[in-house]
């Protein structure tokens, strides 16, 4: 949302002062909904105060999915797509999205083409985006260039939540496994300290084990809470720079159990956004541009950034992937057949059928698998802390067994 400064009039006269709205247009028909006729109207500038603040991407991939969805059909159906922008603004969930729906539909009114109006807001609209709908207005199937980018954005968001559904799982049992272990080395076994203390005479090696990791948690807490942070924040600014990321991606990549299913997830994203643009008449090596930056591996990006290269100089696009190993033979051989055959777009979409059921497959099997993992994984780490405090106690009562004989 922005502030507006405004000058008009109302019944009592002159008015001023400042509103807050998404847009321009917005803010002028709040103030004549309030009975002001707006004289002058200014965006003020933002401030550290009255800046939003977004955590990762301003328009999460659902509501984006949604909103090509519905206005492909509100397209089809003969609406303008000035009525059109203008109808989703005030329908999507996405305040960040509404913000830029409404400008664009000002910039629509003011005799702007779509492509221009959205290449405005490139935070909010992704270059294949803006790059297919310039391709769809030229050449007059902006409907069917719209319906072919919500199938696109439909496919990658189910891949995305397969690969996301798959990892969340043993993340989250990981977690609740290290706080329950916290919690009984914290709150639980240091009950038992005095007791043991008592009994003299030597400990089993396995409760002195748990006794030690006790004390230290308690004692140096702060330190596990710093390393975690110090880890944290450096994973992410590895994953912030474009060298050391390239790094993290090949370590993500050859990731035992995980790597195969994130390689076939990234090549589906890759192979299913080149396809998109190819079917809507992009250029190639423009396309091949927009795939580098939207593909989200550095391994992959690099590799396509020598194709495009490669077809710069004449030469085919599979030359640096048939080269790679992140690139198996099914891709590049297929790739290679459309380029042979002139129905690259048709190889390319095929490809990303099959990595996509391939990865839907991987994520049922993996989750499958995991589970029952996780549980004896569980199992075990409360099981050591518990056997600890036991084993002594049946030594304490042997004793008192002894005693009373």
């Amino acid at each position: 949302m922005a502030r507006f400064k405004y000058s008009g009039r109302d019944r009592k006269g002159k008015s001023q002062g400042t509103i807050i709205a998404a847009s321009k247009r917005e803010a002028m028909v709040k103030l004549r909904d309030d009975g002001i006729r707006v004289i002058e109207i200014n965006e003020l500038p933002e401030t550290l105060l009255t800046k939003e603040i977004t955590i990762g991407k301003p328009v999460k991939l659902q509501h984006f999915v949604i909103y090509l969805r519905q206005f492909s059909t509100l397209i089809k159906a003969g609406v303008s797509i000035v009525e059109a922008t203008s109808i989703l603004a005030f329908q999507t969930g996405s305040k960040a999205l509404k913000k830029a729906l409404l400008n664009v539909e000002q910039e629509l009114r003011e005799g702007n083409p779509l492509s221009e109006a959205v290449s405005n807001h490139k935070k909010i609209f992704p270059p294949m985006f803006i790059n297919m709908v310039r391709a769809g207005e030229v050449s007059g199937n902006l409907d069917e260039t719209l319906e072919r980018l919500a199938d696109h954005f439909e496919k990658q968001h189910f891949t995305r939540q397969k690969i996301v559904s798959a990892i969340a799982y043993p993340l989250v049992v990981g977690i609740i496994a290290i706080m329950v272990v916290i919690f009984l080395l914290v709150a639980v076994v240091p009950t038992f300290v005095t007791m043991f203390a008592d009994m003299g005479g030597e400990l089993p090696a396995i409760t002195r084990f748990v006794l030690a990791v006790s004390g230290f948690m308690q004692s140096f807490w702060w330190l596990v809470v710093i390393i975690v942070t110090l880890f944290i924040v450096f994973i992410t600014a590895l994953n912030s720079n474009n060298g050391t990321k390239y790094y993290l991606d090949v370590i993500l990549l050859k990731m035992p159990i995980f790597g195969n299913l994130l390689q076939k997830a990234a090549l589906a994203r890759m192979v299913r956004t080149l396809s998109s643009l190819f079917s809507s008449s992009v250029p190639i090596l423009q396309a091949m541009s927009i795939v580098e930056k939207v593909v989200e591996n550095e391994v992959l990006a690099r590799v396509i950034q020598e194709s495009r290269d490669s077809l710069e100089k004449g030469r085919s696009m599979t030359e640096p992937m048939q080269k790679h190993w992140a690139f198996p033979p099914l891709v590049t051989q297929m790739i290679a057949i459309g380029e042979e055959t002139g129905a690259l777009d048709a190889m390319l979409s095929k490809i990303a059928e099959f990595y996509e059921k391939e990865v839907e497959a991987g994520t049922d099997r993996l989750k499958s698998l995991i589970e029952p993992l996780m549980i004896v994984v569980l199992a075990g780490l409360v099981g050591t802390i518990v056997l600890a405090i036991m084993v002594p106690m049946f030594s304490m009562f042997d004793q008192f067994q002894q005693m009373n004989q």
